[in-house]
């Protein structure tokens, strides 16, 4: 190598060493940024070698990052914040349901919050995407190979349209003392809300009659207007394991005025009442208890106590935002109901330490990260899903300070060689002297 070769190789040192300073610096300042992943540079030795490999040999810095090194999680307060325990990254967007999959990115940094429209968007302007539930509370047919079948996640857009009441269960226990008196007692009245095709709220009455003959009752039904729709007889076993089961339902009697009616299963315990509460009557299916079983009305000694369980609803209002570790977002809404809204996926690659650098702590997919899916959020290769939580940077501050060290004492040494080496060439030109 000659002097001017030297010189050469140490300009190089100069710029390598320069170039590594730059990326330590950006570490260090995003130390505290969520979400944030270190970089760091190799040093490679580069050539511009002959046919005898003669050339000389220099130094350049290729920068990396360290995308696949998680950080700690913070805790926070808001039911939006989101961090990925794991492997995987959220999927974000430039623009609110951006049609142009190009605009589609991978990020870690999970701080949420709606904007003006509802939308969530993280502190760098990305809106979060995900895959919508139907009314059913499924997701539809999605493809989880691309980002064509995503939404933005949005949390005020919602409304939870009225649904009719179709199902009831009646779930208690009547006092087997007050049955098989000379005299019986006075009924035990209780009712049930249930909600019509338009979200009103209207109430079935029970009365529960007890009887002269040991463990039998007379139920009533009576509709929201107090005219009686039907009754039926319903008897107890007394003995052996389904003791306190209901053992027979007999003497069914419709009362209603078509178009409304009664009607009633024997052998499974469910009623079908017809109510006339419109231009096509409502049904509703209400349960008692199957013969055997314990899951409906009961007898055994003891207080009274009945309560329904039914379906349906009036509309609603969303109140708040709920997320599971699957990362499935439900609404819960202010008439009491709570719903699967959105399932936020999990975006994995093959190499995600080849993914793409963007602004805004985003990465975008390249010919080296490898193929991509959008994956539920179950664990194992696909991380699970944080609320209430955020993703700390992975920069190790005591790490960038020593290695700050080392490259300041490696762009010394170069300037050293720079130096000596015009010393030397000073040395060179004064011997003709």
């Amino acid at each position: 190598m000659s002097i001017t070769s030297a010189l050469q190789t140490g300009v190089s040192g100069l710029q390598a060493n320069s170039k590594a300073v730059g990326g330590i610096s950006e570490n260090i300042a995003n130390a505290n940024t969520v979400g944030y992943k270190r970089g760091f540079a190799h040093m490679i030795t580069t050539t511009a070698s002959g046919s005898h490999n003669t050339g000389v040999l220099s130094v350049v810095a290729s920068e990396s990052l360290q995308i696949s090194k998680a950080g700690g999680l913070i805790s926070t307060e808001s039911d939006t914040d989101l961090a990925v325990s794991g492997n995987g990254f959220f999927i974000v967007s430039e623009n609110p349901n951006d049609p142009n999959q190009a605009n589609y990115l991978l990020t870690r940094a999970g701080s949420f919050l709606p904007d003006e429209n509802g939308d969530l968007m993280n502190a760098a302007g990305f809106y979060l995407a995900g895959f919508p539930y139907d009314s059913d509370g499924q997701v539809i047919a999605v493809d989880r190979s691309s980002f064509a079948s995503m939404e933005t996640v949005n949390v005020s857009k919602v409304k939870l349209s009225a649904s009719a009441t179709t199902t009831a269960d009646a779930v208690g226990n009547l006092p087997s003392q007050s049955t098989g008196l000379a005299t019986p007692g006075a009924p035990f009245i209780t009712s049930s809300e249930y909600f019509t095709s338009l979200g009103g709220i209207e109430r079935i009455s029970f009365d529960w009659q007890p009887t002269s003959t040991d463990n039998q009752w007379t139920v009533s039904l009576t509709d929201n207007d107090g005219n009686g729709l039907g009754s039926f007889d319903l008897t107890f076993s007394d003995s052996g394991a389904t003791s306190g089961a209901p053992s027979a339902y007999s003497n069914v009697t419709n009362a209603a005025t078509a178009p409304s009616s009664f009607a009633m299963d024997t052998t499974t315990g469910v009623a079908t009442v017809v109510l006339n509460n419109g231009a096509t009557p409502q049904q509703i299916e209400i349960s008692f208890g199957e013969i055997g079983s314990f899951d409906g009305i009961t007898q055994f000694s003891g207080d009274f106590s009945q309560t329904f369980d039914r379906d349906g609803s009036n509309l609603g209002e969303l109140i708040r935002t709920e997320f599971d570790s699957a990362g499935t977002m439900f609404g819960v809404f202010d008439n009491g109901m709570r719903r699967a809204l959105y399932e936020v996926p999990v975006g994995v690659v093959e190499n995600p330490n080849g993914l793409g650098e963007r602004q805004g702590n985003a990465y975008q997919l390249t010919g080296e990260s490898g193929s991509f899916q959008a994956l539920t959020a179950t664990g194992g290769r696909v991380g699970v899903i944080n609320s209430r939580a955020l993703e700390a940077s992975n920069v190790d501050i005591a790490q960038e300070m020593t290695d700050l060290i080392r490259v300041q004492r490696a762009f010394s040494t170069n300037a050293s060689v720079i130096t000596t080496v015009d010393e030397m060439m000073d040395e060179t030109t004064r011997l003709k002297r």
